[in-house]
């Protein structure tokens, strides 16, 4: 099994409040592994800091056998961009941008030229069946095809890893069970591995693994 996320004893609180409580977590490359649990029992909060978009108090983090906790801002930024990628509730696509531009950006921020980034996005855009709204700003797609871009996003740099905070949150029953069925195609064809938090019971139990967190450890 070869791990590609491992975190020992990770605390975090903010102020007096105690959020985390010493998790251990282990992914191993091409896993989906979903994290559950009640409002407040610390999902988000250990999304954040396995994804590197937020810092433990104290614990280790290894990803792709790198350790987090030793780096700048600045090598983790750079780290973030070129090995680890985001889908969110609210997909934050930039709303000037068409559907090609958006998925390109974080290719162009990873030193790739115009060129090489929208031949990746076009790729991308083919995949998930988008290539007729390529030129389609965010407000001319509908929730569902918006959601699918912002996964583009995510995979335009071939990430280690891509992490999802409650990605079919804001969709419909149909367009929810789609990216659902998008996440295990994209394992399936590309070997991808993807960390979710959600409420969705459907996405939680067709994962690999579902780990429930109560109270800031996961039981």
């Amino acid at each position: 099994m070869n791990t590609i996320v491992e975190a020992n004893n990770i605390h975090k609180s903010y102020g007096k409040l105690e959020v985390l409580k010493g998790v251990d977590v282990k992914i191993a490359a091409g896993e989906i592994v979903s994290i559950v649990g009640a409002s407040g029992a610390g999902k988000s909060t250990l999304l954040h800091i396995l994804g590197t978009l937020d810092r433990a108090d104290s614990g280790t983090l290894h990803i792709n056998q790198t350790a987090i906790q030793t780096m700048n801002e600045k090598k983790l930024a750079q780290f973030r961009n070129t090995t680890l990628g985001f889908v969110f509730q609210f997909h934050h696509l930039l709303p000037e941008f068409t559907a090609l531009e958006n998925i390109a950006i974080p290719a162009m921020l990873n030193n790739k030229s115009q060129k090489e980034a929208y031949a990746r996005a076009r790729e991308l855009l083919n995949f998930l069946q988008l290539e007729q709204r390529e030129n389609h700003k965010p407000n001319e797609l509908s929730g569902g095809e918006q959601q699918r871009v912002a996964v583009a996003r995510a995979l335009v740099n071939q990430p280690k890893v891509v992490f999802a905070d409650e990605p079919s949150g804001n969709l419909d029953s149909a367009n929810a069970q789609a990216l659902h069925q998008l996440f295990f195609k994209l394992r399936e064809e590309l070997g991808q591995t993807f960390v979710i938090v959600t409420h969705n019971e459907e996405l939680a139990t067709m994962a690999d693994r579902c780990l429930q967190m109560k109270d800031g450890k996961i039981i």
